[in-house]
């Protein structure tokens, strides 16, 4: 972003509803009414069809209309958001190009307002996603039966693909109320089961209100989700060796976690379900195994993974530092010689060892660098004849400490 010794501010961001200039304030129609330049979508600008000012048609992609929005700088220039611009709006897309002194916003209720006022919902205890552009697989850390949900759709096609994913989840008695055009004269409400969907001429902008029910089944909030849940060949943290590596890395919230060797990435992926803020950096050489991990964290709905194939510790060359570290296979000398001269001071460090050498390894390290050392052994009932015995897995060294 440059910085601006124009004018100020120069752009007003206003919220707009499907009622058009009937439903606008006092201040906002005074902001329409000093622009020389209005900006905004076909549908915003076709709702205000009685303006004289130059209009500036927003492009599809979006991203492609911002230089010639901050080509305007210097005019008087209205940009027309849908409702509230701050809420899975236009507005951060806008004003992260500007310095804070530029523009000013003007906001009309929420997409998610006018819903929850229409279905008597408290917004404080309902999950609100915009998924225009986003994957519905977002929805699956929210799915349980019980939970309301509010999502925005991009279109007739989506709500469709909704009710499909949530049949494929096992949520197919979930009730899917389709709100069409709130607050304007178009506004329609129809309700239907996700199972039963046959909705054919659902009219844009539209939302979806559903109220979870179903067999499927919820993610636990708990560290260590079954290993079912994840598709691998044989490379994976185990449940219960996960839920104490997930302890031990202790996720909060904004962090950044690097984890080395992830084959599966089942502890990136829980490492991300601890909150919406982490961030995650997956290395793996094999290049199947990083697909099918890129695979597990679509199914599972989370983003902010970064998935780096390539094998530590030269493919950690240019990576932005993490806050903790896992290294779940090919812990080595060179490889734990490296993190310490990259790391940061503090940032926190887990290896798991499975072989006598690397046991030693990590031995040496906790010497050296202080931490915890844990050994894991954990033993599961099996047929034993005609009754049942204990076999145990191979134990594993857990080394916990910090740079």
């Amino acid at each position: 972003m440059d910085e601006f010794n124009g004018p100020l501010p120069w752009l007003t961001i206003i919220g707009l509803g499907e009622d058009g200039l009937d439903g606008m304030p006092p201040s906002h129609r005074a902001a329409l009414e000093a622009a020389e330049v209005v900006a905004g979508s076909a549908r915003h600008l076709a709702l205000l069809a009685q303006l004289d000012a130059e209009r500036l048609e927003w492009p599809v992609p979006f991203a492609d209309g911002i230089p010639r929005l901050l080509a305007l700088r210097g005019r008087r220039v209205a940009m027309l958001a849908s409702g509230d611009p701050f809420w899975f709006g236009a507005g951060t897309s806008i004003t992260r190009h500007l310095a804070a002194q530029e523009w000013h916003a003007l906001p009309a209720p929420s997409t998610f307002a006018l819903a929850a006022a229409r279905l008597g919902w408290a917004l404080e205890g309902t999950a609100c996603l915009g998924l225009h552009a986003a994957p519905l697989s977002r929805l699956r850390p929210h799915l349980w039966s019980g939970a309301r949900l509010l999502v925005l759709l991009r279109d007739a096609a989506a709500v469709a693909d909704l009710a499909g994913f949530l049949v494929d989840a096992g949520f197919g008695a979930t009730t899917l109320t389709v709100l069409e055009a709130l607050g304007g004269p178009r506004e329609r409400r129809r309700d239907v089961r996700a199972e039963s969907y046959d909705l054919a001429d659902v009219a844009h902008p539209v939302a979806v209100a559903l109220q979870v029910a179903g067999e499927g089944f919820a993610l636990p909030r708990s560290n260590g989700l079954p290993d079912a849940l994840f598709a691998h060949d044989g490379q994976i943290t185990k449940q219960a060796v996960r839920a104490l590596t997930l302890s031990a890395l202790a996720p909060r919230p904004g962090e950044r976690l690097w984890d080395i060797g992830a084959g599966s990435g089942s502890v990136a992926i829980e490492w991300l379900l601890a909150h919406r803020s982490c961030e995650a950096v997956a290395i793996e050489a094999d290049p199947q195994r990083a697909a099918r991990l890129r695979g597990n964290a679509d199914a599972l709905g989370v983003d902010r993974l970064v998935v780096a194939t390539g094998s530590a510790p030269a493919a950690l060359a240019g990576l932005p530092r993490p806050n903790a570290v896992f290294v779940g296979g090919g812990v080595s000398q060179a490889l734990l010689e490296c993190l310490w001269e990259v790391l940061l001071p503090g940032c926190r460090v887990v290896a798991n060892a499975v072989t006598l050498e690397s046991e030693a390894l990590l031995a040496l390290w906790h010497a050296r660098a202080g931490g915890s050392l844990m050994r894991i052994e954990l033993a599961h009932v099996q047929p034993l004849g005609a009754r049942r015995g204990w076999r145990s897995a191979y134990p594993i060294v857990q080394w916990s400490g910090r740079r």
